[in-house]
């Protein structure tokens, strides 16, 4: 079932948001990928608001909602990850009742944008293990969790790439145990 579009303008929906959360037009403007004088335009409609679709996902995203509920949404010009990882994610996000925002902004500036776009699908949940304990650690994961997260996102890259899981477990199983001894757990 389609959610029935409100009357109210896109930029008038961002304000709301930017003034509901407390959340500063920089702050914004860095977790979306672009210029503070770009979200000003927008805001105050000196510019007509974007019709890019990497850019009003990475809105919706932050702001927690579908892109179609802004009227300028058109289909993605690339393709969406629908990864369940990203989903895992997710669901810890709303377990723990942290909203996106403060998701993300946890995280230092330069990051934010990348966690953006691994929300919205647009990149994968990183096999980087230090880069995933950063997620981890922010959503208060413990090692193990962070572990799991990790060796369940390596089977995939190995599995999409061409790799037998089964015709390798004995390979896998000793690079996975080396791997929990290295971290500790």
């Amino acid at each position: 079932m389609k959610k029935e579009l409100t009357e109210e303008k896109s930029s008038q929906k961002v304000a709301n948001f930017l003034e509901k959360n407390s959340l500063h037009k920089k702050d914004f403007a860095e977790m979306i990928g672009v210029t503070l004088s770009y979200v000003y335009n927008l805001i105050d409609e000196t510019i007509p608001f974007s019709t890019r679709s990497t850019t009003l996902e990475r809105i919706a995203t932050v702001m927690d909602i579908e892109p179609e509920e802004f009227e300028e949404y058109k289909i993605p010009q690339e393709p969406l990850i629908k990864d369940e990882t990203i989903e895992l994610l997710k669901s810890m996000l709303r377990e723990k009742k942290m909203s996106i925002v403060n998701f993300l902004k946890a995280f230092p500036r330069k990051k934010r944008v990348e966690i953006v776009d691994m929300l919205r699908g647009a990149y994968p949940v990183p096999i980087d293990f230090k880069e995933l304990s950063m997620i981890g650690q922010i959503l208060d994961l413990d090692k193990n969790d962070i572990y799991n997260i990790w060796e369940e996102r390596i089977k995939q890259v190995l599995e999409t790439n061409g790799m037998n899981l089964n015709n390798n477990a004995a390979l896998i199983n000793s690079m996975f145990e080396c791997a929990r001894k290295y971290i500790d757990i």
